[in-house]
């Protein structure tokens, strides 16, 4: 069954696994004992640290291991928090950060501290100037991701860390998915990761904070991993991480080459064998195993359930699969259709075979979804000849005399007041406006995001009782 979910967590390497068979045998004693059962430990624990330094481009003494790469972001930015509360308790980050960061970040606004959040463009990516203009005199640290774990768009570290480091500001990276393909360039001040993202066991993070940074642990003091992660170490997991750590290394110059072919593959064909698709993310500036797209008129939930029966294991970001019915942070920050929203994130070794067999799959898959709820044909839209009004929907004079047209959808969960709109919108003519209710908060981004699609003008959206109104006119 071919696992595209590699961003999530990717599947146990080979040499990790080898690793970690070995180290049981030889790394189960406490490294911090002089006997020789726990000079060997320590010699497999400074071996791993020094591996896995090399990796990151810093130094073996600047490098602890933490129980997960999300202990890792909260132990960093905690930490660096504390360190400089002198200056100040300020925090910047990007929105479209990973949510340990943004959890992170909105404890220490609950505790009094405040926050910054930069925006993003439609691609995902920062701007370095956005930054700049964000940083204060009592800014403690700013954070920003390597590259984003949704769209896989790469973010301008280096450019930004120059940024912050003329401003005397620390800056955080949470490098989690860029790590296995080479080290972060730049000066970053504290990066963290996660071993599970390049193939390695989880429950192991890695927690980097350069010499002269001010950092102070948090919570009670500990003797092991510089008191930034508290507890035993466990050994054979940390020596399978750095293991796996070095061997994707090894591989990582051929085997982006190769995945990005394969993306490029899906990023072109998606939209030929599917209408109605929007890929997004960067196209140019991004990670090469990783691409994302979102289809009009498509529930979500239904398609991934529907990929998983054909046997692909994909994730995705829409409103239709969250428990929370809401569009995932990086797509809503970004302002790009979220409904029908897939991420095929390929891990090491994907066969070419299986990604030409993802797209025929993909194809027919999606017309079924669409065909199931009722979705308009990809001929039709708006741009068909205006005839009758669909049934069930009102229609009245607005203040500014064209003729206004009003769907209720609510109670309509997405996709369905984006089809109703589009089914509405055949009957309109030109000039005329359809104003959409729903109490969906998918709704707040697809249905911009589809007039952006179908070339339709956004009028904007006000409060109505039960939810919101959007109100979309026809142009052509």
């Amino acid at each position: 069954m071919p696992y595209f979910d590699a961003a999530s967590s990717a599947p146990l390497h080979p040499v990790a696994r080898q690793a970690l068979q070995a180290s049981l045998d030889e790394g189960w004693a406490d490294p911090a004992r002089l006997y020789r059962e726990g000079r060997r430990a320590r010699l497999l624990l400074d071996a791993a640290r020094e591996a896995a330094a090399e990796a990151v481009g810093c130094r073996p003494d600047e490098l602890s291991f933490t129980g997960s790469g999300t202990q890792a972001v909260h132990s960093g930015i905690y930490g660096s928090l504390s360190g400089r509360r002198r200056v100040g308790r300020h925090l910047v980050v990007s929105a479209v950060e990973h949510s340990s960061v943004l959890h992170s970040a909105a404890s220490h606004e609950a505790a009094g501290g405040s926050l910054t959040e930069v925006a993003v463009d439609r691609t995902g990516r920062v701007s370095p100037d956005a930054y700049a203009a964000a940083l204060r005199p009592d800014t403690a640290l700013a954070a920003l991701q390597s590259a984003n774990h949704e769209v896989g768009t790469l973010q301008p570290v280096a450019e930004v860390a120059e940024v912050c480091r003329a401003a005397g500001v620390p800056l955080f990276v949470d490098a989690a998915q860029s790590l296995a393909w080479g080290p972060v360039e730049g000066a970053w001040s504290i990066l963290a990761a996660s071993a599970h993202k390049w193939g390695g066991p989880a429950g192991v993070g890695l927690l980097a904070v350069r010499k002269g940074v001010r950092f102070a642990p948090q919570g009670p003091p500990d003797e092991r991993e510089s008191g930034r992660a508290p507890g035993f170490e466990n050994i054979p997991a940390i020596v399978a991480a750095a293991a796996s750590l070095r061997a994707v290394r090894a591989e990582a110059e051929a085997e982006a080459a190769r995945l990005r072919e394969l993306v490029d593959l899906i990023r072109a064909r998606v939209v030929e064998v599917v209408p109605d698709v929007e890929v997004v993310g960067d196209p140019v500036r991004r990670l090469p195993h990783l691409v994302t797209f979102s289809c009009l008129y498509v529930d979500g939930e239904t398609l991934l359930h529907e990929l998983d029966r054909a046997e692909f294991s994909v994730s995705s970001g829409s409103s239709c699969t969250s428990s929370t019915l809401t569009p995932s942070h990086v797509l809503r920050a970004m302002g790009v259709l979220s409904e029908g929203n897939v991420r095929v994130s390929l891990p090491i070794g994907t066969p070419a075979e299986d990604v030409e067999r993802f797209l025929d799959v993909l194809a027919w898959l999606v017309t079924a979804v669409r065909t199931k709820l009722g979705a308009p044909v990809a001929a039709s839209g708006p741009g068909a000849a205006a005839g009758d009004v669909g049934a069930g929907i009102a229609a009245e004079v607005s203040d500014a005399g064209a003729e206004e047209f009003t769907v209720d959808s609510l109670g309509r969960l997405c996709p369905i007041p984006v089809i109703e709109l589009a089914r509405a919108m055949e009957g309109v003519p030109v000039g005329g406006v359809v104003r959409v209710l729903a109490d969906d908060e998918a709704a707040r981004l697809d249905i911009p995001a589809w007039c952006e699609m179908r070339d339709q003008e956004y009028l904007g959206e006000h409060p109505v009782d039960g939810g919101t109104a959007y109100r979309v006119r026809r142009r052509s």
